[in-house]
């Protein structure tokens, strides 16, 4: 990758947390880049770090209990854990800001929807308060609010769960950031109103040219609306790869599990639906070798010993991949592959997804019930063996 269209780059960052059983491992040696105009997805089940990643980025671990141990948080070539609080103020909120998981929770009851929107303009763009509340309601108008200028001065209890999310989007979007982080932005709302939120995320992420960092369990979201994944386990990155590579030839053991727990359209009645068997471990009391390890079909004794290589899955990059990974690489030479990365002793054994067409998702529209129907239907042909997968 090109370090001129580097916006972010995340280097062996590790974020632990002191607790009464022990030390939590929450994020343990997390590298990734992102670049300019990007969207990069986050996704792994409950407890597995993502949204400890993130928070870690703009420093809003709370001390105590946590702690960010080590790594480097590259903005623009500037590493944000070496720089003081103050300067770290001026850089969250205005050019990189977090769109947070529950927006009742972010939203302060007790002050009107004007005031908090407010603040921000007044602290990062020096606006008056006319100024400020002007902007507030062009914001809310910018997010689809309905007489913006008259609900302006409503209470968070006032508005409903789709129109509260809006608003958090307009606060995290006020300054025009150059970095949005987006946790979980749907979670807790209806289908149609998560599609409306989705579509208005990536809507103003062209308008304004920002990156985007979205954390989501939701396989059907990030299919159509990011350019690049990580696969999150344990406080570790176990895959990243293109989306539509990603999709198209998992490579890691427990990301072909995510895919196969993507209920099939076509699924047959009475039949169980397929789930990753067992549940996440104790990061604070991991076992030696692969976290994964218990709940994997295709593991070996030595998989409960030592933690399997992080192998470079490119043609391209052969000359700089380990023994492994020149392995892995010979075999699946036909396979035009992009720059991805796998932490598995199985990747990429052939057992290939269809590629995601994203191309055509993107001109329908960017509907997300389109982009579901597509995904799911993709994914089932794949299982039932009617794709061409295989290069």
């Amino acid at each position: 990758m090109s370090t001129n269209g580097t916006l972010l780059s995340v280097k062996d960052l590790r974020t632990y947390f002191e607790t009464e059983d022990g030390t939590v491992k929450a994020v343990d040696g997390i590298s990734f880049d992102l670049q300019k105009g990007e969207t990069l997805g986050i996704v792994g089940e409950s407890g597995s770090g993502k949204s400890v990643t993130n928070l870690s980025i703009i420093r809003l671990i709370p001390r105590p209990p946590g702690r960010i141990v080590s790594g480097e948080v590259l903005f623009h070539g500037q590493d944000i854990m070496a720089l003081a609080d103050d300067d770290v103020r001026k850089i969250r909120g205005k050019r990189i800001s977090m769109i947070f998981q529950d927006p009742m929770t972010s939203l302060n009851p007790f002050m009107r929807i004007s005031k908090q929107l407010m603040e921000i303009t007044q602290l990062h763009l020096g606006h008056t308060k006319s100024q400020a509340y002007e902007h507030a309601i062009h914001m809310l108008e910018l997010v689809g609010i309905p007489d913006a200028r008259t609900r302006v001065d409503s209470y968070p209890h006032e508005f409903s769960g789709g129109m509260r999310q809006r608003v958090m989007i307009a606060m995290a979007l006020s300054c025009q950031p150059e970095l949005l982080i987006a946790d979980e932005p749907t979670t807790a709302l209806d289908v149609t109103i998560q599609a409306q939120i989705l579509e208005l995320i990536k809507r103003l992420k062209e308008q304004t040219g920002a990156s985007v960092i979205l954390i989501t369990h939701d396989l059907g979201v990030v299919a159509g609306m990011t350019d690049h994944i990580i696969v999150m386990y344990a406080g570790k990155v176990f895959e990243q790869a293109p989306t539509s590579e990603l999709f198209a030839c998992p490579g890691n053991p427990y990301t072909k599990g995510l895919l196969r727990s993507v209920p099939d359209p076509a699924h047959e009645a009475g039949t169980p639906l397929y789930q990753i068997p067992g549940l996440p471990p104790d990061v604070a009391h991991l076992p030696a070798g692969c976290p994964f390890a218990p709940r994997c079909d295709r593991a070996e004794e030595i998989c409960t010993r030592e933690y399997p290589p992080f192998v470079q899955l490119t043609r391209e990059l052969e000359a700089s991949a380990d023994d492994s990974a020149a392995a892995v690489l010979d075999e699946s030479h036909d396979r035009q592959r992009t720059h991805r990365f796998a932490g598995s002793r199985f990747a990429d054994d052939g057992d290939c997804f269809t590629p995601v067409d994203r191309e055509r998702q993107v001109a329908n529209g960017g509907d997300d019930a389109i982009r579901r129907r597509e995904f799911d239907a993709q994914l089932f042909d794949a299982k039932n063996g009617r794709g061409s997968g295989q290069g």
